[in-house]
């Protein structure tokens, strides 16, 4: 018998794969861009209400199977083979990021743990970076066991996961407010979103010392490995646009999961659209409360000399600063890592199973061999293709030696282009496909018989 699901359990599924980004986007951002990073951070989280408008208006055309079938209708097959390799290389590097972002929350725990029964132990960052890509490969081992033989995580299960997420949510949110309340040195907010304050590692700038050699200057390190490097004062508004973009730019996996909403519709109970848009606006204010604040308690609380050790476990570092004795902090510590290792593990669970739904949508116009799609004999799954999806993400995780940042800016890069195609089929559908639809993204002018999408458009 069919089932369908409310909508708080619509935005559980999507926030466990959306909200796990909180647990390592802030350490990211903040090794690419310096202490501004915060700004940019709260920037992309108030911007993903306007992306989930673009998924909340495909949903409402009836237009299923996710960015694949949109761009395809909208321009094509080739544009949409495109469009899905970015949409597929954002979600074979969910499972590693989150997976590798676990292992560096749990190792971090042991440290702390066993330093404080004093038996002090503190890791090189190569050897935790390891540690913690070996938890990631047994992690994903683990979920390949289940989906191979068919057993998915029921929306039960997301709804319990963000229950026991809410809580701790709630108490990390009033335990910084009253250390902060306390501590007059913590009051403090990280450096205004402008150009002169944006302090990029060398990764960050890429080529745009070679492309412009006189625009930019080397920084002193300040406790990053350098070089680092800062636009040269009134270096103009061209290259003050480019550098916030940048900035925004690396800031941009905060917003990863959007493509879940998708996927959830068709669950959704009647009204399905008014279901679909009370889950978004759920969605919305949990991940720009958590995800956001994160970022902003870790600069107030964690001193910037001591900040970086903790940019892999950002969330552990904060608990570690909050007032109270030492081993209450140290279990609320375990809570963190407790309740992030089960986000993390169900994003990766999430990101096989949205890999596999993919592929099978591209299977069905030929790009993939019938071979691929053959069923498992005796759990009647498409084996191959998680077999294929899984190995892809284990090479990721050995290839980046659990480095964190690594996997972080290749996951931002496919974010960024799985949404570019997404939002230019849906302006081109405007144009093309006329028919009516349930809701469209905001700010339509009419011009006569013609309506100009600037909302879509912007």
């Amino acid at each position: 018998m069919l089932s369908f699901i409310s909508f708080w359990r619509a935005a559980a599924i999507v926030l466990n794969d959306l909200g796990s980004s909180a647990y390592y986007v802030g350490g990211i951002a903040e090794q690419a861009v310096g202490r501004a990073s915060s700004w940019f951070v709260l920037g992309v989280m108030l911007f993903s209400y306007a992306v989930r408008a673009v998924y909340v208006e495909s949903c409402a055309m009836f237009t299923r199977g996710g960015v694949y079938r949109v761009v395809k209708e909208a321009m094509g097959g080739t544009l949409a083979k495109l469009s899905v390799s970015a949409l597929m290389f954002d979600y074979i590097l969910t499972g590693p990021i989150s997976g590798v972002s676990a292992g560096q929350y749990v190792v971090g725990l042991g440290a702390e743990t066993s330093t404080y029964f004093g038996y002090p132990l503190n890791p090189s960052p190569d050897v935790v970076n390891l540690w913690a890509a070996g938890i990631a490969a047994l992690i994903t081992i683990y979920f390949w066991w289940r989906n191979t033989r068919g057993i998915h995580e029921s929306s039960d299960d997301a709804l319990k996961i963000m229950y026991v997420t809410t809580v701790m949510v709630v108490l990390l949110i009033a335990w910084c407010g009253a250390t902060i309340l306390a501590r007059p040195e913590t009051q403090r907010l990280p450096p205004a979103p402008l150009v002169r304050n944006l302090v990029f590692n060398e990764d960050a700038v890429g080529w745009m010392p070679r492309l412009i050699p006189n625009g930019l200057r080397v920084m002193p390190a300040e406790g990053a490995p350098p070089p680092r490097y800062a636009f040269v004062p009134n270096a103009g508004a061209l290259l003050g646009l480019i550098g916030i973009l940048m900035a925004f730019g690396h800031s941009f996996l905060a917003m990863s999961g959007e493509e879940s909403l998708a996927q959830v519709n068709r669950e959704l109970e009647y009204p399905k659209h008014r279901n679909l848009m009370k889950a978004g606006m759920v969605i919305f204010i949990y991940s720009l409360l958590f995800t956001s604040l994160v970022s902003f308690f870790a600069y107030a609380l964690i001193p910037d000399d001591v900040r970086p050790q903790y940019f892999n476990n950002l969330i552990s570092g904060i608990s570690l600063y909050l007032i109270g004795p030492l081993p209450l902090r140290l279990l609320f510590q375990g809570f963190i890592v407790i309740v992030g290792f089960l986000m993390l593990a169900g994003a990766i669970n999430t990101s096989i199973i949205g890999s596999n739904g993919v592929l099978n949508r591209v299977s069905e116009d030929g790009v993939m061999t019938d071979w691929f799609r053959a069923p498992h004999r005796r759990y009647g799954t498409t084996y191959r293709m998680i077999n294929l999806i899984v190995i892809l993400q284990l090479v990721a995780v050995i290839g980046s030696r659990g480095n964190t940042y690594t996997l972080g800016e290749a996951y931002a890069f496919g974010v960024i282009w799985s949404f570019a195609f997404k939002g230019l089929a849906m302006l081109v559908l405007r144009f093309k496909d006329t028919s009516h639809r349930e809701w469209k993204v905001p700010l339509n002018v009419r011009l006569g018989a013609n309506e100009i999408p600037l909302g879509l458009s912007v």
